[in-house]
This record gives structure tokens, C-alpha cells and sequence, in this order.
């Protein structure tokens, strides 16, 4: 209840809406209470008196009333949708605006998946919860007490059947609108699996084609799949149970009803239209009690909806800017780690450990090592990716920390280990690194990142279309242009995350070229698995089991580090030495 409590604030601004949706339901309930009273006089007073002109009269009535009450539910159709989407609309827009400002560890601690589901799926039940709440949560208690009040006055002598078959409702409608509740809730943590499972399987399709494991993948997928169906099954059977056994009594009532209705009749205390008008009214507010209940389980099923994005929203951001950030800070590029900790877990398993280097404004650092050494960890907490446990990472001299994220962001230009192009053209995905490049730009980028001989060859050039993770090009491709994205913002630090590993020699020596010549300012660290790729930096720091082993050019290297010797005899395909 907190949780919809706190989203509130959303619905604020279309107040106007809000209250519209609803008071047009009235009007419309209250026609609809108007006609079985219509009916009741037709018979009791026009069709009994033979009275033709006065049941044309209230037929003309009914038709004016059942017309009012058209216009009053359309209008509140149309408010209430407009209150409701625009209501969805903006939290969907703050749960993304959240999510983008996550940290890795943050996203990590969700799931893609869970994500993804609380971004559609839960937003949207949010959203029909608050359409059936302005509408029929309306509607429904205002047709139920309007019944209720009307046979009081007019068919008093029938309302004890009323005393015995609401509460039996009634008693109905709580159990099956909480244990709902419950069993939506499983159902969204197995929607949850499903969107995991699927988000996976799309992103690592190449490979399970590749491997031939379909039918693994299959098997997998239908374990979430039949779990799901399972929960869902077990959720709609419960609300559909509901149906029959309500109509059970309201047909229970309407038998009494007539029972009761003709010995009445008999007795000259009743006449036929009262029990006929009795008879709709009690199904109507069958129908004001089912409509209830039926909005009663929508909103138990928001509840864990409305929780999961609280949850989101309230998410405290791991990397946050300090209060006492140095704005105006021109970042020149110099880089030093001081015994700087790093763990994923937080659970004392460290990733990275002791992490202490230099690296002056214009130096290139060569980063190699094992896999699962650290290489990629240790530059991807430069830009805040991730914050270090203990230690400090200082950019001119100032902890990161205390430097505003867009300065010290823009001032990198990162090529992540696997390239990550957006659909959209070329030119789109160039504007992630400058907003307002130019024709010149891009050219120079690509030429830089030996990217122009093929983009000069696509359709459109630039206004080339890439589809969703760039499937339409090659491995290669797709890291050219994820280089020259990095390229066109002329950073002060460039950040080359094995990012060279998918093109050919000729390519990558272009692209080393390019930073030499272009980039003689700024600082460049390369994780490279090839020694040949580095062999040529001011610095290369040898990474083992999270620790730098050996720091130096490549010459003292091969004097004092066994761990590099080995990796560069391997390489050159030289009998590996001892020292």
C-alpha cells in the first residue's frame, strides 16, 4: 500500500482527469438505476391502467436517460484513459531515467530481466489498475448501494433476501481478491524468468546456432515457459472460479425472489412490476459486485507491480557525484591508481588488489595478462563504471570522486571489449561521441579507425541503417566504428578494451598510427592480448590474478618478469626461457 502510496505523485498533474473520469461514471450509473424503475411503471401504471400514452411517454424517457448515460461512460472512458496512460507514461519515463543513471552494480543486483518487466509488463498492469479504479471501481459500488437503496423503497418486502446473499457475495469477493494477490505475484517472478531466459537466447543466438544446441536451449526455455503457464493457469482458474459460484447465489436470490415476489402478489402487497424491477436490480448489483471484485484483483495484482518500481526508484545510486565536486575542471589526462580494491560480490573476494600506477598526461599504458586477471575491471573504474572498495583513482591529481561524472566521462573516450553499436545509422551511433558531429568529423574518425573503406562501400554512407546490435555487420566492422565513436570526441583518455581483437594487422596498425599522430596529448590504455599491440608503450603493466606482477617498457620487461617473458616467446613462437 506504500508503494501505490508513493505513486501517487504521478497522477497529480492530470487531477483534472481524474476527477472527470469518475463523475461522468456517475451520471452514467445513475441512468442506469433510472431504468428498472422505468420499466416498473410502464407495467404497473401504463400497461395495468391500458394506459398507451403514458408507456410511449416513459419509453421516450428510457431512450433519453440510456442516451445521457452513453455520453456520461464515453466521457469517462476517455478520462479515465488519459489519466491512466499519462500516469503510466511518466513513471515509465522516471523508472528509465533511473535505470540509466544505475551503476553496473545496481543493474547487476536487478537483472536484465527483471528490468525488462517491470518496465512493460508491471507498468501496464499499474496502468489497468488505475483505468478500473477511475472507471468501474466507479461504476460498480455506486450501481451495488444505488440498488440497494432503491429496492429499500420501493421493494422493502423483498429486501431480507438481500440481508442473506450479500454478505455470502461479499465473503466471496475478500477471499478471492487476496489470494489473488499472492498468486500474481508468483506469476511476475516467473515472467521475470521468462524475460531473462528470452533476453539471453535472442543476445546468444550466433552461438547456440553455432554450437547446434536449439534443442538445450528449448528445453530450457520451456522449464520458465511451463512454469509460467503453470502460475497463470492457477491465477485465471481462481478468478474465473469466481464467476459461477456469485451467479450461484444471485439466481439462488432471484428464485427466492419470485417465491416470495408471488406470494406477495397474492396477499395484494405487490404488483408484477415490482418483483420484475427487484429481479434487475439484483443483478445489477450482481453485476456492481463482480465489476468490484474484478477491479479488486486488478489492484491486488498491482500491488507487487507497484512495489517493484518503487523499488527501482528508491534504489540508492552507487555512483553519485560528491557535494564537493570541482566544477570547471579542465581534465589535461594524467592517471594514478593508489592501492586500489576491488570486489563484485563485496564479499572480500577481491578482483583487483593493491593496484598502484602512474601514467602521465600523453603516455600510452599497455595492459596484458591472463583472462581473469583484472585487465578490463581495472579501466572500466576510471569512468565510475564502478567504484573501488578502498584506494583512490586520481585524474590530475583530483579523486574521481570529487569530479563532476559528466566532465570526467566526457573526457574519456571508451571501446568496450565487446563492441556495442545501437540501431540506427552510422551517424546516430558517431553522435553518442560528439552530439553535433560533422561530415568532416566522421571522416576523419573513420579514416582514423581504418573504418572508411567499408562504410564508403554501404548504402546512404553515414545514414546507413544498423539494425539491433549491429547484426548487419561484421565483427570487425562493428569495431572499427566502435573505435572511431571513441576517436570523434577527441578525448584526453582513450580506453581500447581488447578492442582491436576482431580486424585484420593492416587495420590495427592504422588505428595505432592514428593514435600517435592524432593523439599525442592524450592517454591511451590498451588491454591487449597481443604483445605486438603494446610492444611499443611508454608503460605496460602485466596483470596476474588481480595484481600487477611486473610494470615497464617491453625491454625490462623481458628482463625481469617471467609472467611476460613467457606470454612474448609464446607469441613469437620461441622456446619459452625461465630467468
Amino acid at each position: 500500500m506504500n508503494a501505490i502510496k508513493k505513486l501517487l505523485k504521478f497522477i497529480k498533474p492530470y487531477t483534472v482527469f481524474a476527477i472527470l473520469g469518475p463523475l461522468l461514471m456517475c451520471m452514467e450509473v445513475a441512468m442506469d438505476l433510472l431504468q428498472p424503475t422505468f420499466m416498473q411503471k410502464m407495467i404497473d401504471v401504463g400497461i395495468a391502467n391500458q394506459d398507451n400514452g403514458y408507456v410511449i411517454k416513459l419509453g421516450l424517457i428510457t431512450l433519453v436517460s440510456a442516451f445521457i448515460g452513453l455520453i456520461g461512460g464515453a466521457g469517462s472512458s476517455i478520462y479515465a484513459a488519459k489519466a491512466a496512460v499519462h500516469f503510466s507514461t511518466d513513471i515509465r519515463r522516471a523508472v528509465f531515467k533511473k535505470t540509466e543513471r544505475f551503476s553496473n552494480q545496481n543493474t547487476d543486483a536487478f537483472g536484465t530481466g527483471k528490468l525488462m518487466t517491470i518496465l512493460t509488463n508491471d507498468i501496464s498492469t499499474l496502468q489497468q489498475a488505475v483505468i478500473m479504479t477511475l472507471r468501474i471501481f466507479v461504476r460498480g459500488p455506486l450501481l451495488f448501494i444505488g440498488s440497494i437503496v432503491i429496492v429499500w423503497f420501493t421493494a422493502r418486502e423483498l429486501f431480507p433476501i438481500l440481508l442473506v446473499s450479500i454478505p455470502i457475495l461479499v465473503a466471496f469477493i475478500y477471499f478471492f481478491s487476496v489470494k489473488s494477490g499472492k498468486l500474481f505475484t508468483k506469476v511476475q517472478k516467473a515472467m521475470d524468468q521468462v524475460n531473462t531466459k528470452l533476453q539471453e537466447m535472442l543476445a546468444g543466438i550466433r552461438v547456440i546456432k553455432a554450437f547446434d544446441r536449439h534443442g538445450y536451449e528449448k528445453g530450457r526455455f520451456k522449464t520458465v515457459n511451463d512454469l509460467l503457464t503453470r502460475r497463470n493457469m492457477t491465477a485465471e482458474q481462481l478468478i474465473l472460479t469466481l464467476m459461477p459460484m456469485m451467479m450461484l447465489v444471485v439466481n439462488m436470490g432471484i428464485i427466492a425472489g419470485l417465491w416470495l415476489g408471488v406470494i406477495k402478489m397474492n396477499e395484494g402487497i405487490l404488483q408484477v412490476g415490482v418483483i420484475l424491477a427487484f429481479i434487475n436490480y439484483l443483478n445489477i448489483m450482481m453485476n456492481g459486485l463482480m465489476s468490484s471484485s474484478h477491479v479488486l484483483m486488478q489492484i491486488a495484482r498491482s500491488f507487487p507491480s507497484a512495489e517493484r518500481i518503487v523499488q527501482v526508484l528508491d534504489t540508492k545510486i552507487d555512483i553519485t557525484e560528491s557535494a564537493h565536486s570541482v566544477a570547471g575542471h579542465m581534465i589535461e589526462g594524467n592517471i594514478e591508481f593508489r592501492d586500489v580494491f576491488f570486489s563484485y560480490s563485496k564479499n572480500g573476494e577481491y578482483v583487483l588488489k593493491n593496484i598502484s600506477f602512474t601514467a602521465k598526461a600523453g603516455e600510452t599504458i599497455g595492459i596484458i595478462g591472463a583472462t581473469g586477471s583484472g585487465k578490463s575491471t581495472l579501466v572500466k573504474l576510471i569512468p565510475r563504471l564502478y567504484d573501488p572498495d578502498s584506494g583512490e583513482i586520481l585524474i590530475d591529481g583530483i579523486n574521481v570522486k570529487n569530479l563532476p561524472l559528466e566532465t570526467l566521462r566526457s573526457a574519456i573516450g571508451f571501446v568496450p571489449q565487446k563492441a556495442m553499436l545501437f540501431s540506427g545509422t552510422i551517424k546516430e551511433n558517431f553522435q553518442f561521441g560528439k552530439e553535433d558531429v560533422t561530415e568532416e568529423d566522421m571522416d576523419v574518425a573513420a579514416q582514423s579507425a581504418a573504418a572508411s573503406e567499408f562504410i564508403d562501400r554501404l548504402d546512404g554512407k553515414y545514414e546507413h541503417l544498423l539494425m539491433q546490435g549491429a547484426t548487419n555487420l561484421s565483427g570487425g566492422q562493428k569495431q572499427r566504428l566502435s573505435v572511431a565513436r571513441a576517436f570523434i570526441r577527441d578525448p584526453k583518455m582513450i580506453v581500447l578494451d581488447d578492442s582491436t581483437s576482431a580486424i585484420d594487422a593492416l587495420s590495427e596498425f592504422t588505428v595505432q598510427e592514428a593514435l600517435g599522430r592524432n593523439f599525442s596529448a592524450t592517454t591511451v590504455l590498451i588491454i591487449a592480448s597481443k604483445i605486438s599491440s603494446i610492444i611499443d608503450a611508454n608503460q605496460i603493466l602485466v596483470m596476474e590474478d588481480g595484481t600487477i606482477e611486473a610494470s615497464g617498457t617491453h625491454d625490462e620487461l623481458l628482463l625481469k618478469s617471467d609472467v611476460y617473458r613467457n606470454i612474448y616467446y609464446s607469441q613469437s613462437g620461441k622456446e619459452v626461457k625461465s630467468g
